[in-house]
């Protein structure tokens, strides 16, 4: 199903999205990737606060290209999802509600997702180019000392995206596969 969804969103607006639906973003997203979450995996360890309100915020894994004069931001491709994996439940007990990358989540994130009512998404890999065109404000915020992996705060319009695991722990990428294979 095809849906559009403003973020931040509600508990509500996040519980009623299924492994599977489409979704397009609209409003304010983080990026973050390794270095970024190792970093603020450290701060809350040590008691510290994070750079920005995580609580019912976005993140995408992303470490963009330089921008080309004219542009937001460059190319604004996904990274693979399992790099944060060790980080995320940490992140997602502090009420962070969405994530976007590509590949697949370890167990103990799966579990945390349903735990904490997140999601995960996947941003189709290989699209950069075209994904930065839905990004409409970009600026680094926090860590700017780790380049392109620092943390940015964007706007984005209608930045396309999939629902991999809902927040009851429906994975589409497991009923995908068997759904087709029950097809044939």
């Amino acid at each position: 199903m095809e849906k559009h969804i403003q973020i931040p969103a509600s508990d509500e607006e996040i519980k009623s999205l299924h492994a599977g639906d489409m979704l397009y973003l609209s409003g304010t997203i983080y990026t973050a990737r390794d270095a970024a979450h190792k970093r603020m995996y450290d701060t809350l360890q040590e008691g510290g606060n994070l750079p920005y309100d995580i609580e019912g915020s976005f993140v995408y894994y992303l470490g963009p290209t330089p921008a080309r004069p004219g542009q937001v931001i460059g190319s604004a491709g996904p990274t693979t999802s399992s790099r944060m994996d060790k980080y995320t439940p940490l992140l997602l007990s502090k009420g962070l509600k969405g994530m976007i990358g590509k590949g697949k989540r370890s167990p103990e994130v799966i579990d945390a997702i349903v735990k904490e009512g997140a999601i995960y998404c996947a941003a189709i890999g290989g699209l950069g180019a075209l994904l930065s065109k839905r990004i409409v404000a970009s600026e680094v915020i926090a860590y700017d000392d780790l380049g392109t992996e620092a943390i940015r705060k964007m706007t984005v319009e209608n930045l396309p995206v999939v629902v991999i695991v809902d927040t009851e722990g429906n994975n589409l990428y497991e009923t995908a596969a068997s759904d087709y294979l029950a097809s044939k």
